[in-house]
């Protein structure tokens, strides 16, 4: 977003010491002070005038009034775990960073309905152990610890989608503080689950990286914690027959599946040499090229057939070692196999810059994405290496690109770039996918929603921002036409 300069005559210690008379002394940082807020988890570091940190709506309200009025541009962040650059300031020193971490204090559980309202600033980790004495949980499982309001804006996803669905799917109610008018606060949705009463607006603000208001409140459906589960790591025989376990488990155990998330070889290795307490599961044999982990549940203590879910786990795979479907398969403890999975990324740093791909295609087609892409890369550029993982069951795959450390040549800024543009078409064109499956838009990757967005549907957006922040005040990213960033075919 193109900096917005102040109205003449203010000052930017005018406009700080206006900011904390709303927040308090508590509420604005400056200086050094800012630099936790100024870097992104993955990508974008930049210069914020300030961070301010409203604990209440009011005070949100009361800052964007003042922003508005001086026409500052406002960065919404929640815990700052994105990986596409959308919670990190520009480079102009003039964008006001809005931290949602005070924004905390409801947290209001209605076990019988299953629902909770819940401050924006709250983390993922602090609701659901609020939630567990409830036997309840939000289970939008993922490697970070995100704030609520960070899930909406991004529209996380994560390993149980396949059970469970996205933020989209779960998010019973919304409230938002918008720029026009500026400080209104907007309440949209309420915990009913049934509720035709007209567009569902509170959808305007998920998946939108802040564009538009600032996520205050929401209210989400939770779920009956799992009383019992089933893991297992297999080896599918062949491509094919990875597509045909999945098919399998979907009609025969489809109500306890939760996850079905594929590893490959080279990243389960990156994890066990680099990250501490891992190790083979299926030692003494070799890393397989390619794994599913599996995992089952159940919310009663017993299953309908009456036997526990490990052993419905076991005599499924028993029948698939007949079928030839799966070759091996490591048992083992839950736990471990878990930490395994969410070490796959710590695993991939050790090795050298990540160039990460967080794309999706049809779950028919993953398999043959795959081998095209790893052959693209061996022909293309064969000093690279490949540690890609990802949510089999709903098309997702991190495809994560490795320029190691000692690589020749050495690290390439321009060919990193072409390398987006050939594996992203790969993924659009040829595959018929997404360059984003649940990471969202932000400066990292808003170049490709320009390419492979509909010119129609980005006038329909822009017109909608246009009602929300008519002077493209809130946020990093503007969903708008813009011709400069629309070439990369």
């Amino acid at each position: 977003m193109s900096a917005v300069p102040l109205v003449a005559g203010d000052s930017d210690e005018a406009l700080r010491a206006a900011l904390q008379a709303i927040v308090g002394e508590r509420g604005l940082l400056c200086g050094a002070d800012m630099a936790g807020y100024e870097q992104g988890a993955r990508y974008g570091q930049g210069r914020a005038l300030c961070v301010v940190r409203p604990a209440s709506t009011d005070e949100v309200s009361a800052v964007l009034r003042l922003c508005a009025a001086r026409r500052v541009p406002v960065l919404p962040q929640g815990a700052n775990t994105g990986l596409v650059g959308a919670s990190s300031p520009d480079n102009s020193g003039r964008q006001v960073v809005l931290s949602l971490g005070r924004l905390r204090s409801r947290c209001e559980i209605d076990a019988l309905d299953r629902s909770v309202a819940v401050d924006a600033g709250l983390t993922l980790q602090e609701l659901n152990a609020r939630l567990e004495s409830h036997g309840l949980w939000f289970p939008v499982d993922l490697g970070a610890n995100p704030s609520i309001g960070g899930m909406v804006a991004a529209n996380t996803g994560g390993t149980r989608l396949i059970r469970y669905g996205d933020v989209r799917h779960n998010l019973l109610a919304l409230e938002v503080v918008l720029f026009d008018p500026p400080g209104q606060v907007l309440r949209l949705g309420s915990a009913l689950r049934k509720d035709n009463t007209g567009p569902d607006l509170k959808q305007l603000f998920v998946g939108t990286s802040g564009a538009g208001g600032v996520i205050t409140q929401a209210t989400l459906e939770v779920h009956p914690l799992p009383r019992q589960s089933a893991t297992a790591l297999v080896v599918p025989g062949s491509d094919a027959a990875l597509g045909e376990l999945l098919q399998a488990l979907e009609l025969e155990l489809g109500d306890h599946l939760a996850a079905f998330e594929g590893m490959s070889g080279a990243a389960m290795a990156a994890a066990i040499d680099h990250v501490p307490n891992m190790r083979n599961p299926f030692a003494p044999e070799a890393l397989p090229e390619f794994a599913v982990l599996i995992e089952l549940e159940a919310g009663a203590l017993a299953s309908v057939t009456g036997l526990p879910l490990q052993d419905m786990l076991d005599r499924f795979l028993e029948a698939q070692f007949e079928r030839g479907t799966i070759v091996n398969a490591a048992l083992g403890h839950a736990s471990a196999l878990w930490q395994l999975r969410h070490a796959l990324s710590e695993g991939a740093r050790a090795l050298g810059r990540v160039v990460a791909f967080d794309v999706s295609v049809p779950r028919s087609r993953i398999m043959a994405f795959r081998r095209a892409a790893l052959a693209m890369l061996e022909a293309e550029h064969p000093h690279l290496r490949v540690t890609d993982f990802g949510h089999i069951a709903d098309g997702g795959m991190h495809f994560n690109v490795i320029w190691p450390h000692e690589a020749v040549p050495a690290y390439d800024s321009e060919a990193v770039q072409d390398l987006r543009d050939r594996l992203y078409a790969l993924v659009v064109d040829d595959f018929k996918g997404s360059f984003s499956a649940e990471h969202g838009i932000g400066p990292y990757n808003l170049r490709y929603y320009h390419c492979y967005t509909d010119p129609a549907a980005i006038a329909l957006a822009d017109g909608i921002r246009e009602l929300l922040d008519p002077l493209r005040l809130c946020g990093a990213v503007d969903f708008g036409p813009d011709p400069a960033l629309a070439a990369c075919r």
